[in-house]
């Protein structure tokens, strides 16, 4: 329970000012299939202050391109520029920035971003698109953040559906949608390398370029990510072993290509492609304990995707598109172990290779100025095989049908009505999940918004299908190899197979407006919520400890705030979220579960207050800085907060710009947050980068 603070935060948030997302227009090229939006009295020409920019737009939360006056539920848009001018490191850390949205880590090194803190170690309930693209593992349902074949240099803009989007993206977006959308071969022509090297031996190295001629356009970009990870775990104590040597660093490169080719007037193909390849290391001591582990278990990564998507425009209120694209997602991790007790060594490994198909149709009609429909299908195919978590493999499959209904009666009044219809074969049914709002606005460049939603979540295939063992090979010495080689060893678990949906009803009130204030603009979203969430599948996910069953509810109410103000040379952004929730044990009481503990882990990642405060500032000579606090409170292990610093200049030439930049994280807090392992060495960490454009 977590109330003591509510009404004093909500009226001292509400009178320091309340933000909002800073959002440019939407590139007419975006990989989004949208239609301009309808006109309104809210949008338009009216909506155009000192920077020139019309009322915020969002491309991805009904699927159509809609001003946020229209949108059905609060969405947060990132821009790429913010990014890089706040100096964002690593890619989860950009979530941060999203109220209600919280960071951690995991096992050795592993990031986790969760949204209302609802999540195990694996991240599950949360749709994560790049492109269109479903960027989440299939058989796993999880986020490999450090993986993601996108560099923070190709980023148009981030923009994040807070709460259940089913109705437009299906049984994953069970809490919300993150849909990254990287930069169009259109704005990315030329050359670029940027170099960046910090603490904890942090090093980037990215280069692109881009080019064209006549309706064909492509880019091309490379980078390599390497990072040492933390520094030491848990201090020993007198007698234990030394950890400080903390094995958890991580090496990945990544090549991609995307183009453009406008056949004509009224059709267009576009193709992505790329590969990963990588390094992520796994500490001995957390993975392998029960096995008595020799070496390390370090994981070999390697990735890759197709994807194109082709376009055709029936009329000038008419579109729809196509779209294909392939995942395969290697994972390969062997290490020795010498099992406790027994006299014999051998290797085991966790080796995963996971595969995605996916089709989509897509059309979008407009059928009066005042009336727009989006509606299409997709189906999908997740292969997945891996003898230690499944003693073999299998495909699960998923179709779906989905609309979202735009109507504008009334100059004042927006409705949206959407739903999926899907079907899967983890639980072999269909479920429905549908979305109503009502948009209304008070006064000019101000709407107020309600919506009601809900949706589903089925149980993945390693939730449902698991079968978990490890199995010997190499034995030594050989008096054991007809006793043990080929031969599962240690713990075994083994999936019920019997676990059915989570469910979700969400109810939303949310504000929207804009404001002139003096020479620049004022932009503030408030969002309040009231989310009841059911039979989630709670427990514990381990090979000598199996409890994962349909467990807990929850019931989680609260408010979030987002506030922009820019001026020509100065920005600035305010994120606040404020959430109580109540939490129930509502499963079996068998042997080895533990209510109380099953319903603390679905607090691992939850807050009480979490925010987010950015200060942008431009000076003469291209000089310009930023400032950015992050603070997270009762989190699992103490509180996080964290003031980012960052000094960068611009030196121009007539066909070159040189960027250099130098970046300071100060943590405020010496206890890591989150895991107890993740600790490092002093509070302060440095970061310095050079870029070329030509």
């Amino acid at each position: 329970m977590m109330k003591d603070c509510f009404p004093y935060t909500v009226t001292t948030s509400l009178l320091f000012a309340v933000t909002a997302t800073h959002a440019a227009t939407a590139p007419p090229d975006d990989p989004t299939d949208t239609l301009p939006p309808a006109p309104s009295s809210v949008a338009g020409t009216e909506g155009e202050f000192v920077m020139e920019r019309p009322m915020p737009e969002v491309l991805s939360t009904a699927r159509l391109r809609q001003p946020k006056s229209r949108v059905p539920g609060a969405t947060t848009v990132i821009q790429g520029d913010l990014i890089r001018q706040l100096g964002v490191v690593d890619l989860w850390e950009i979530f941060r920035l999203v109220p209600g949205m919280t960071v951690g880590y995991v096992g050795s090194n592993k990031p986790v971003v969760s949204y209302h803190g609802t999540v195990a170690y694996d991240q599950r309930r949360l749709q994560v698109l790049i492109d269109g693209r479903t960027a989440y593992k299939p058989s796993l349902a999880d986020v490999d953040w450090h993986a993601m074949p996108v560099a923070l240099e190709d980023i148009q803009r981030i923009e994040i559906s807070r709460g259940p989007n089913a109705a437009a993206y299906g049984i994953n977006a069970f809490l919300g949608t993150i849909n990254i959308i990287t930069k169009s071969p259109d704005s990315a022509q030329g050359a670029h390398v940027n170099v960046g090297y910090g603490s904890d031996n942090h090093r980037d190295i990215y280069a692109s370029v881009g080019a064209g001629r006549g309706d064909f356009q492509y880019h091309l970009s490379f980078q390599r990510r390497d990072d040492d990870g933390f520094d030491y775990e848990i201090e020993p104590e007198p007698g234990e072993p030394d950890r400080s040597d903390f094995h958890d660093s991580y090496r990945y490169q990544f090549a991609n290509v995307d183009a453009i080719w406008r056949v004509n007037p009224s059709d267009s193909v576009e193709f992505w492609a790329g590969v990963t390849d990588g390094t992520d290391e796994e500490d001995k001591d957390i993975i392998g304990e029960a096995f008595g582990s020799v070496t390390e278990p370090d994981i070999m990564v390697d990735d890759y995707y197709l994807q194109t998507k082709w376009t055709h425009q029936v009329n000038p209120r008419h579109r729809f598109h196509v779209q294909v694209n392939y995942q395969q997602y290697k994972r390969r991790q062997s290490w020795r172990v010498r099992p406790l007790g027994i006299g014999f060594e051998a290797t085991t490994n966790q080796d995963l290779t996971e595969s995605r198909v996916e089709y989509q149709i897509q059309d979008t009609l407009a059928f009066t100025p005042d009336t727009r429909l989006v509606s299409g299908g997709t189906y999908r195919e997740d292969g997945y095989h891996s003898d230690t978590f499944f003693n073999g493999g299998g495909n699960t499959y998923q179709g779906r049908l989905f609309f979202n209904l735009e109507h504008s009666p009334l100059s004042w009044l927006t409705l949206n009505g959407g739903a999926s219809l899907e079907k899967t074969s983890d639980l072999d049914d269909t479920f429905f999940s549908p979305r109503v709002s009502a948009n209304f606005q008070i006064a000019k460049h101000q709407t107020l918004r309600f919506v009601v939603s809900k949706a589903v979540r089925t149980p993945d295939a390693f939730e449902q299908n698991a079968d978990w063992g490890y199995r010997a090979s190499d034995v030594t010495p050989p008096a054991f190899v007809p006793l043990v080689e080929g031969q599962r060893i240690g713990p075994q678990a083994m999936a019920t197979g019997d676990l059915h949906e989570e469910r979700i009803l969400s109810r939303e009130i949310s504000y929207f407006g804009q404001f002139r204030l003096g020479d620049g603009l004022l932009s503030t979203e408030i969002r309040l919520f009231d989310d009841n969430l059911r039979d989630l599948l709670s427990g514990t996910l381990n090979v000598d400890d199996w409890t994962l069953e349909n467990s807990v509810d929850l019931d989680q109410k609260g408010i979030e705030l987002e506030n922009s103000l820019e001026f020509r040379d100065s920005k600035f952004r305010l994120t606040y979220a404020y959430m109580d929730q109540d939490g129930r044990f509502v499963g079996d009481t068998g042997p080895g579960i533990d209510p109380q503990r099953t319903v603390e882990q679905e607090s691992r990642l939850t807050a009480q207050h979490s925010g987010s405060l950015a200060w942008i500032q431009r000076y003469d000579f291209d000089i310009s800085s930023a400032v950015t606090y992050y603070m997270t409170d009762r989190f699992r292990n103490g509180d996080y907060q964290r003031i980012d610093g960052r000094l960068s200049k611009t030196f121009r030439w007539p066909d070159q710009t040189v960027d250099v930049a130098l970046l300071m994280q100060h943590q405020i807090h010496d206890s890591p947050p989150q895991s107890l392992n993740n600790n490092v060495r002093g509070r302060n960490q440095f970061f310095a980068e050079v870029g070329l454009r030509f």
